[in-house]
């Protein structure tokens, strides 16, 4: 009779747990999901990851013309100090210039990729489309014997032939131009 009597409490506690709905803390706010069929933004493909990476290492080893191949004939290239280059030949003779006169070397570590589609544009200057937003640490040797690190963070944005088509790079330029200058 005893293990009737346990078995009956147990069903009960067990079915009275089943219906009960879990309630958010006093303190809490209840955070609700929107969900809709085309969001603004969402991840894009992980192969724009990869060619950022490739890309990458083409410009550790010094190919410009390899790095390049991933830029449309009408591409931008921005600086967030307002400076930019239009137009792949621009950016090809000002990367290689850069590299065979000012810097000896270069590495990029700690790096962090994010592909994300733009649906809709939401304020600014983000375009629709494929884009690849990294972060990386830049570890710079310059002809003049002086070393940098520091941090970059790159916008790439992907035409429809997935060319990039504009590069928007966020650096603090009077560190760099402190190590080139030979004073």
């Amino acid at each position: 009779m005893r293990k009737i009597v346990i078995a009956f409490f147990v069903t009960g506690i067990l079915l009275s747990c089943k219906d009960k709905k879990e309630e958010p803390l006093k303190d809490e706010p209840m955070v609700k999901t929107a969900t809709t069929d085309n969001p603004p933004s969402e991840f894009a493909d992980a192969k724009y990851m990869d060619w950022g990476k490739k890309s990458q290492q083409q410009f550790e080893s010094g190919d410009i013309d390899a790095w390049a191949s991933q830029f449309s004939d009408n591409a931008v290239y921005q600086w967030s100090n307002g400076d930019s280059l239009a137009g792949k030949q621009a950016i090809v003779d000002y990367w290689k210039d850069r590299r065979k006169n000012v810097i000896q070397n270069i590495k990029f570590t700690n790096d962090i990729w994010l592909p994300i589609k733009v649906n809709k544009p939401q304020r600014g200057p983000d375009m629709q489309g494929n884009w690849l937003l990294s972060w990386y640490q830049v570890n710079a040797t310059y002809k003049s014997g002086k070393s940098l690190t520091f941090w970059v963070h790159s916008d790439l944005h992907y035409n429809d032939k997935d060319e990039v088509d504009r590069v928007i790079q966020y650096i603090d330029m009077a560190p760099i131009k402190a190590a080139i200058s030979s004073k």
